[in-house]
């Protein structure tokens, strides 16, 4: 049985007679000792438990939406739509979050939620009757079970460092502690601790090949790019407490390698591949299958209609449908406009990664304005939900095999001073795909030790735009200051109309046309009449000079006409406008969650 549908069934079992959720911030959860020991007493009631971590990663304060779509903004890639608020969604995207902003005190317990149950789940299999006494057969499932619970814990942690910095760490149940007011725990021995967990784990869960499970069910593959990821964040840069400055982790030859022979198991194994169609990637998200290469190695999944276990990914982000639509959708994450300009003209991920069309009220394909281009990936028209429904059951990519391939060729490159053969071609098979058709176009990767990381900064922000990836790179390397100051600039350019942009449109004309849902995004953007001055092709339209005035049939759309100086630099609009280097790289933390701990402090400058 596909595992979010299980969920659905055990959700309430675990809700109201296993885990209840922490009310606080580490508050001891209502188990028995007797209630433990009968929770474990067997596969079935194990994978129950099992299943209440699952559970943590997703809904509205998890991967389901907070997690996954208001925390990553913004890079240089995307940005989350409208006006400035210290205390909502629009405060975390412009790095201006006041300490009592509420999306900042759910996901946090949640993830300790998470944990909580995760450190049940470790704690309990190894005293289990079935695990001490049972079948090989039940012994080797509830190792897996362990090895999985280790992971999502691992999980959980990075998702809480890579926002918040140093946290406390808790590796038994609440109920086992003398005190939960814990302190904060250097975020250099909670990853050692993960580490070498997840290193524990990946040889207690199966290769896919080996299980009957689906990419929302974590394999060996999963463990070993999360401990890569993991991995390559503890050799990088991040935000210390004392000094407060943005520093990089000890030893980082020992993580890259680390990466490297994680990625490279992955490799060699086969199990997953890169799928000849970047769009079919995604469009698998949108009704819970698998690619057909198996490029997404691990999904969040999401299902039920409702907050806690499903998501708002494809309403509150991606293509925008009108409100009268069959589609209603908000598009609540728009492109920063040069992002679209970073891809070549023959790069087919530009125009599923940004989504420059919108449906209108009579259900037909329009172009957007410049800015108002929205993250692509996911669309609600591609799934089976149609009206006013918010929660749609897609999945979100956590893993997938493009990104161990250039973790791998990062890795390879810091550790050999150069790329080596095998690095170089792991980026070529990324890029070959973004140009299939037009691989004359793909250009040369650089051999030499800063070109090629230079070359996979830039790759990755093509590959990844609009999955939650592109900030914590950018921290990691240290990049996140230099690429938001970069990004102004090109912004003023664009505004401007010089340098890299001399040439692009003020307008765009076109005429609306019938959407077609079963279509490709490029298809579907294809069908709509884009005005092509003479002398030039349609790939050439958004980087020649507007037509004197409106061809007779054409509607007019601002494209380079609707950046203004408020996109660059007004309080409310502004992009990144509160953004300092050496402090807002991280969140602060909720209020209340100070108040409740005694032991923790807000650091960082906030």
């Amino acid at each position: 049985m596909k595992l979010n549908r299980l969920i659905s069934i055990l959700s309430c079992l675990i809700i109201f007679f296993t885990f209840t959720s922490c009310d606080e911030f580490l508050d001891a959860e209502n188990i028995s000792n007797s209630n433990e020991e009968q929770q474990f007493d067997s596969t079935a009631d194990t994978f129950t438990a099992l299943i209440g971590v699952y559970n943590q990663v997703i809904g509205d304060d998890g991967y389901g939406q907070r997690v996954s779509l208001y925390f990553p903004q913004s890079g240089d890639d995307f940005k989350t739509s409208g006006d400035y608020n210290c205390n909502d969604r629009r405060g975390l995207s412009t790095y201006g979050a006041c300490t009592s902003n509420p999306d900042l005190n759910k996901p946090f317990l949640k993830l300790y939620s998470g944990i909580e149950r995760a450190n049940l789940v470790i704690k309990n299999i190894p005293l289990s009757k079935v695990f001490q006494t049972g079948s090989e057969a039940d012994k080797r499932l509830m190792n897996r079970y362990l090895g999985e619970a280790y992971t999502l814990r691992a999980q959980f942690y990075y998702d809480l460092i890579k926002n918040w910095g140093d946290v406390p760490l808790q590796l038994v149940p609440s109920s086992d502690l003398e005190t939960v007011y814990l302190p904060k725990t250097d975020r250099d021995v909670i990853y050692e601790q993960m580490i070498a967990d997840l290193a524990t784990a990946s040889t207690l869960v199966p290769w896919r090949s080996e299980a009957s499970v689906g990419n929302t069910r974590i394999t060996k593959a999963a463990v070993k790019g999360l401990r890569a990821r993991i991995a390559l964040a503890r050799a990088g840069y991040s935000l210390r407490r004392e000094p407060r400055i943005m520093a990089q982790g000890s030893n980082p030859q020992v993580y890259y390698k680390i990466a490297y022979d994680e990625c490279k198991d992955i490799i060699t194994k086969g199990d997953h591949g890169i799928n000849a169609s970047f769009e079919a990637v995604f469009r698998a998200l949108h009704d819970n299958t698998e690619d057909a290469a198996h490029e997404v190695i691990y999904a969040v999944g999401a299902f039920g209609g409702n907050a806690a276990t499903d998501s708002k990914i494809g309403y509150y982000n991606g293509m925008r449908h009108d409100d009268a639509s069959n589609w209603k959708s908000s598009g609540g994450i728009n492109a920063i406009p040069t992002y679209f300009y970073e891809f070549g003209k023959f790069d087919i991920r530009r125009d599923i990664s940004v989504a420059s069309m919108q449906i209108n009220a009579a259900n037909q394909a329009i172009l957007s304005t410049g800015v108002l281009c929205t993250d692509g990936k996911f669309r609600k028209s591609w799934s089976n939900v149609t009206g006013t429904a918010q929660n749609l059951a897609i999945d979100w990519p956590m893993i997938r095999y493009s990104d161990i391939l250039l973790m791998f060729a990062e890795a390879d490159n810091e550790l050999n001073g150069s790329p080596s053969a095998e690095a170089v071609n792991a980026v070529r098979q990324v890029r070959n795909r973004a140009y299939a058709g037009n691989l004359g176009e793909a250009g040369t990767i650089p051999t030499s030790k800063t070109g090629f990381f230079n070359y996979i900064v830039q790759e990755r922000l093509l590959e990844f735009g609009g999955e939650g990836l592109r900030k914590y790179d950018l921290i990691r390397w240290n990049l996140l200051a230099t690429k938001i100051s970069e990004t102004r600039l090109k912004l003023s350019n664009l505004l401007n109309g010089t340098g890299q942009y001399a040439n692009v449109p003020s307008y765009l004309y076109y005429k609306a046309s019938p959407y077609d849902r079963t279509k490709t995004a490029q298809a579907a953007l294809q069908s709509i009449d884009i005005y092509v001055q003479p002398g030039t092709t349609r790939a050439d339209v958004y980087t020649t000079p507007s037509a004197a005035a409106t061809p007779a049939g054409y509607t007019r759309v601002n494209w380079r006409a609707a950046m203004t100086a408020t996109y660059v630099n007004d309080p409310a609009k502004g992009y990144a406008q509160y953004f300092e280097a050496n402090r807002k790289e991280l969140f602060p933390i909720y209020d209340d969650i100070i108040l409740s701990n005694y032991n923790l402090k807000q650091d960082y400058g906030y």
